[in-house]
């Protein structure tokens, strides 16, 4: 029997709907990326647009594609990204939760969500990895997520791809909507800088206190869903994960699109 190649867990900007169409950095990097991986048995990714009261798991063995967004060109509507899921990895996955005291349910009929299929069409366009999508609680904190995460860090030494799919920098009332090439505000480089300085150092305790050190957190991310799949990507990793930055960008000024890799 083989033995599968243990995997990096990943934290992707997933930023705008767009995303799946456009030239741009942050899409030609993960149209690379599924490329440069070993190559998943099935993929479990958070998604910062599947939100609930308590860790939710889901377990449709052909989910949908959900278009859960507004006023983009047509063209981004009729995409369909017919990936199969994987009950019995969603059974396991739920299990795993359970067994850590997180209160999980397994939603038997949950498509994919924007957050899901823009990423993995980028990386995986062929459609042929079983995908699970796990949700993101809104008024959960870091430190809820990251024991997610943990509770499911044996899955990367089991051929699975964890991913947390959010934004790093994410205020949409703030953003240049006219300008997609806008400089990054100050604001938002010193948050991010701030997160980029206490991921390299491992600084586990203070990034679980984001919201109270980090400056301008809650400028940065005024609702705080799109940047917990950071944590449960971080905890999935496993106790002192080795942290890379895979990729730096930026759109409309403050939208930024860093990606990591924890090894």
């Amino acid at each position: 029997m083989d033995i599968p190649t243990r995997l990096p867990t990943l934290f992707l900007s997933h930023g705008s709907p767009m995303l799946a169409l456009e030239d741009s950095p942050a899409g030609r990097f993960l149209d690379a990326l599924g490329q440069q991986l070993p190559w998943p048995r099935a993929i479990v990714i958070a998604s910062a647009h599947f939100m609930t009261d308590r860790p939710m798991v889901g377990g449709h063995e052909r989910p949908h594609t959900v278009h859960d967004f507004g006023g983009f060109p047509q063209p981004l509507y009729q995409i369909q990204y017919a990936a199969p899921g994987q009950p019995r990895l969603a059974e396991q996955v739920t299990a795993r939760l359970a067994d850590a005291g997180l209160n999980p349910k397994l939603r038997d009929n949950h498509g994919l969500d924007h957050g899901v299929w823009v990423p993995l069409r980028r990386m995986y366009p062929q459609a042929d990895i079983a995908v699970v999508p796990l949700s993101v609680q809104p008024y959960g904190t870091a430190a809820q997520h990251y024991a997610v995460g943990r509770a499911l860090s044996a899955l990367r030494d089991e051929g699975v791809l964890v991913i947390g799919s959010g934004g790093f920098v994410h205020n949409l009332g703030d953003l240049d909507w006219s300008h997609r090439d806008a400089p990054m505000p100050d604001w938002a480089a010193e948050f991010a800088g701030w997160m980029h300085a206490k991921l390299a150092a491992g600084d586990r305790e203070a990034l679980l206190d984001w919201q109270a050190q980090a400056p301008h957190a809650r400028r940065a991310h005024p609702t705080v869903e799109h940047l917990m799949p950071l944590f449960v990507a971080l905890g999935a990793a496993g106790a002192e994960p080795t942290v890379r930055t895979i990729h730096r960008s930026h759109e409309m000024g403050s939208l930024a699109l860093d990606a990591f890799a924890f090894d």
